[in-house]
């Protein structure tokens, strides 16, 4: 029971350190993606050549961190045009090169890691863009999906300029509408990802006080120099596939891993592996086929395992790998320190977020919807799903969400 309430503590401790990064994240992700439109994103991704594939690198970076919504948005701009592999990179981007995840790495596992997300980012999009044309054929695996019918649920939406241009934030004469909007997007990502970073918490605090030191280390081979570093890589996307946690919630598992004795390439590869848990698996599995899904899993553990390694390589060759394995160093206390002011700052922020969301103007209320399932907002114009259940129209991230509501009546 002891090692109990410690481990409860750790990670209760974990989540204090870098609760001021999540809310500035989540903020400012909440921000872009008022901005930033569906419609706009897949009007410029309609093929895989070097300047689409960082539009689309550039586009996941300022969209929301949610694994799940992430591969809803990839499935959604690829059924309304967008190249197949754009949208896998669009995916790739918007969980593991996002802001609050460099912040999170920066504050629990040193600013290696934190500057490797990017590092091992790039690595990583380029791996993709490179072998996805060539392993998945997407046009002879997956069923016909229909690119230039509308959903007939949905309301219509107009084929020439952006059928919503003029209702987005950027053309909006007041202030108010868009932050009501940024407000919406920041709570519905949190709505999202909140048993995720609860599980990655608890779990990572678990871990470093129930899990022997020696059961890591038959797990992870160490001492054998690049055959330990390529098998830390290889288990370390298979830990994210059984261990259903996925984007900013993984990190908190991936510094008990660390500490650990993980190799710092087998840190990466499990981080990075966010799109490889098992609930995402099931969810390619029903948007693309079985055939798709197989491919696409074992193509991102290739790339995954193969970027820890390459990364790795590099942090080496720069003399940058941390020597010591220090999963949470920061002090666990209150008090007058930069990290109590800054959450203070957060709580603050956070305050004022709640209320402009449940506040928000007419021309935001008008414009955007919750799914009623997972409550993440969604942009009534371009929502990946609808359902008019009576006289009332829903929206929702996902299809899955959509089933589960029809389901749910």
């Amino acid at each position: 029971m002891h090692k109990i309430v410690s481990g409860l503590s750790e990670g209760g401790w974990m989540l204090f350190d870098t609760f001021w990064a999540l809310i500035f994240g989540f903020a400012l992700s909440g921000i872009v993606q008022a901005f930033v439109t569906r419609s706009q994103m897949q009007g410029v991704l309609g093929n895989h050549r070097p300047t689409t594939i960082a539009k689309a690198s550039l586009f996941g970076v300022i969209s929301s961190s949610c694994s799940y919504a992430a591969s809803a948005l990839a499935h959604s701009i690829y059924r309304k045009g967008a190249d197949f592999t754009a949208s896998m990179v669009f995916m790739f981007a918007s969980t593991n090169l996002v802001i609050e995840l460099g912040i999170v790495l920066w504050l629990l596992l040193g600013w290696q890691f934190a500057a490797a997300e990017f590092v091992g980012g790039a690595v990583m999009i380029f791996l993709l863009a490179l072998l996805t044309p060539r392993v998945i054929n997407i046009s002879r695996l997956a069923q016909p999906i229909q690119t230039i019918e509308p959903d007939p649920e949905k309301p219509h939406e107009s084929s020439g300029e952006d059928s919503h241009s003029s209702h987005s934030p950027t053309s909006r004469s007041h202030l108010r509408s868009g932050l009501s909007s940024s407000a919406g997007y920041t709570i519905g990502d949190f709505i999202m990802l909140r048993w995720e970073l609860i599980i990655g918490f608890v779990v990572a605090g678990l871990a470093t006080t129930l899990i022997p030191l020696s059961w890591w280390k038959a797990l992870f081979i160490s001492g054998h120099g690049f055959w330990s570093a390529l098998e830390n890589a290889c288990i370390g996307p298979v830990l994210a596939f059984i261990s259903f946690v996925c984007s900013v919630g993984n990190v908190p598992l991936a510094a008990a891993l660390w500490g650990a004795g993980i190799t710092f390439g087998g840190v990466i590869a499990f981080i990075f592996a966010d799109l490889l848990s098992f609930p995402l698996v099931m969810i390619y599995r029903k948007y693309y086929g079985n055939a798709v899904a197989l491919r696409m899993s074992l193509l991102f553990w290739v790339i995954m395992a193969v970027n820890g390694l390459v990364t790795e390589g590099i942090f080496t060759l720069l003399k940058q790998i941390p020597i010591h394995h220090n999963a949470h160093t920061t002090a666990k206390h209150f008090g007058l320190n930069t990290t109590t002011i800054l959450n203070g700052v957060a709580v603050l922020i956070a305050a004022l977020i709640y209320y402009l969301y449940k506040n928000p103007s007419v021309n935001s209320e008008s414009d955007f919807a919750q799914d009623p399932i997972c409550g993440m907002q969604v942009r009534k114009s371009d929502a990946p799903a609808s359902y008019l259940d009576g006289v009332k129209m829903y929206y929702f991230c996902m299809d899955g969400c959509k089933e589960s509501y029809i389901k749910s009546r």
